[in-house]
């Protein structure tokens, strides 16, 4: 079955305008997320779609494929969908482009229970939430799942309820990366935004109150997306952290 991942990238963030752009050690973000999604071991083609042509010209040069995309979408799912109309594939997959630490790991997590278990129309990751601050915090996205590991519903707010936090309730933290079948996906995006994706401004929820299954498989990556120059700092003092935890080479010893 080929796989295909897709990194929707537009220049017009409304809180960090180009990050795409943006150098982390001297590389655009862009590329730190593209050469990731590369490692995967179980996707055959990996694509930037963009609609903005300093970005295009960007990921050209340093050799990403790259797919112009219309500026009227509203999400990246609905550039992606421009994509799959352009290239095909049995499983398209959703990596956002403000993710330069992403887990190509993880990825591949996600693509083999799709491919396990084709009865999936869409896939998703999420991870234990490990402090009652990321519980509260409406900037995290909370998932709670049926037996099935189906998703239930996404939120913004404290989910489920707990009259005293405890972080062996099993607390479950979206990570927005998704694998869409083709035709889950064309189901998708011609579906109108839902009532409940307008209230809490989360696209997913438009699949489950159409009746969709969103299957979520557990992850230890934890994600750090890029939506300030603030988180900028931060993905450059994990990087650093990342260096100084490297071992040294030993030096080969020579005969004189």
């Amino acid at each position: 079955m080929k796989s295909a991942i897709v990194i929707p990238a537009r220049f017009g963030a409304t809180r960090f305008p180009g990050k795409s752009l943006a150098r982390i050690q001297g590389r655009p973000m862009i590329q730190w997320v593209w050469e990731a999604a590369c490692r995967s071991r179980l996707t055959e083609q990996v694509v930037v779609a963009t609609d903005d042509e300093r970005i295009a010209d960007t990921a050209a040069k340093f050799g990403a494929d790259v797919i112009m995309t219309k500026k009227s979408h509203r999400s990246g799912t609905d550039r992606m969908a421009e994509v799959a109309d352009k290239i095909s594939a049995q499983l398209y997959v959703n990596v956002q482009g403000d993710e330069p630490l992403l887990s190509a790991a993880a990825v591949d997590d996600l693509i083999r229970a799709m491919m396990e278990n084709p009865r999936i129309p869409i896939g998703t990751l999420g991870h234990r939430i490990e402090s009652r601050a990321e519980w509260l915090s409406p900037e995290v996205v909370k998932v709670v799942c049926n037996r099935h590991r189906e998703a239930l519903y996404f939120s913004r707010s404290p989910l489920p309820f707990l009259r005293k936090f405890n972080p062996e309730a099993r607390l479950l933290r979206h990570v927005g990366i998704y694998a869409f079948r083709a035709r889950a996906l064309a189901t998708f995006v011609a579906l109108k935004p839902s009532p409940l994706e307008l209230a809490e401004g989360l696209e997913q929820l438009r699949a489950l109150e159409n009746g969709l299954i969103i299957q979520l498989i557990e992850t230890k990556y934890r994600c750090l997306g890029v939506d300030t120059p603030a988180d900028l700092a931060r993905v450059e003092t994990v990087l650093r952290r990342q260096v100084k935890a490297r071992p040294a080479r030993k030096m080969r010893s020579g005969k004189k």
